[in-house]
């Protein structure tokens, strides 16, 4: 933990004891299904994008909150390979949100000592979206701090779909070379090709808004993270939200399917 639990959480509601997280216990890689913006901007009768604007705050004090107890891996699913179906003006809003806001927190991230980069295809993204992302992972790589990993336009089952061709490409070399072509197909074959592969699994999976699903996140990673899952809408969401989150992650027995 980097810094003493009173500094980061100064003003815990009354019944939340900051004092309860233990330090040794931080979850290592926490995923978060950030879900509720349009919702939060329809009960304000407002358009979707400025609760996506909203929300920004939220992630804001999320990465700062992660990373100053001690997690080493914070994943933000930003946009879906779903999400291209929205309205257009929102679409184009949000990709435009995503460069604008990259550009502006990269250095702060940079002086966190916080590592940026990205998973999922951003071929079909605007250039100037893509290089604002390309820009933030050049100028945070050599940083040693938590990585922040955002997922955008990202899908676990094209995923798993461009894995399985990785390790088709690898049976076939394999039989070239006169080995048996199965034996290049295990978990950890699959793993490598990934695009998480040298991420270790989420602990745990954070999802506002009160929804129960998975969305096509992380299919292959989160086969043994826990879920913690809240009504809190996502713009609301913070710091001691995310306490709440860590608590509940600290009063599970994580047994993996074996018996304790």
């Amino acid at each position: 933990m980097n810094k003493p639990l009173d500094y980061i959480f100064p003003d815990p509601p009354a019944g939340l004891d900051p004092a309860r997280l233990d330090a040794e216990r931080v979850p290592q890689h926490v995923a978060v299904i950030m879900d509720g913006n349009g919702r939060w901007a329809k009960k304000r009768a407002l358009n979707r994008l400025r609760g996506h604007k909203a929300g920004i705050e939220a992630v804001r004090e999320t990465i700062r909150c992660a990373s100053d107890v001690g997690v080493r891996y914070l994943t933000i699913y930003s946009f879906s390979t779903e999400n291209w179906k929205r309205p257009q003006d929102e679409v184009v809003g949000l990709m435009d949100l995503f460069a604008k806001t990259m550009l502006a927190e990269v250095d702060g991230l940079d002086e966190e000592n916080v590592r940026v980069r990205t998973i999922g295809d951003l071929s079909p993204l605007p250039a100037e979206t893509r290089q604002a992302f390309e820009d933030a992972w050049q100028q945070t790589r050599d940083n040693t701090g938590m990585t922040l990993v955002v997922a955008v336009n990202y899908g676990a089952r094209q995923e798993l779909v461009q894995a399985v061709r990785s390790c088709v490409g690898q049976a076939l070399q394999a039989q070239a070379e006169g080995r048996d072509p199965l034996s290049a197909i295990d978990e950890q074959a699959i793993a490598r090709s990934l695009y998480t592969a040298d991420i270790p699994d989420p602990d745990l999976v954070i999802r506002t808004s009160g929804e129960m699903r998975i969305s096509n996140f992380l299919l292959w990673q989160i086969a043994y993270s826990e879920f913690y899952c809240t009504d809190v809408l996502w713009p609301d969401f913070n710091r001691y939200d995310f306490l709440r989150a860590l608590l509940d992650f600290q009063g599970r027995d994580r047994r993996f399917g074996a018996v304790k």
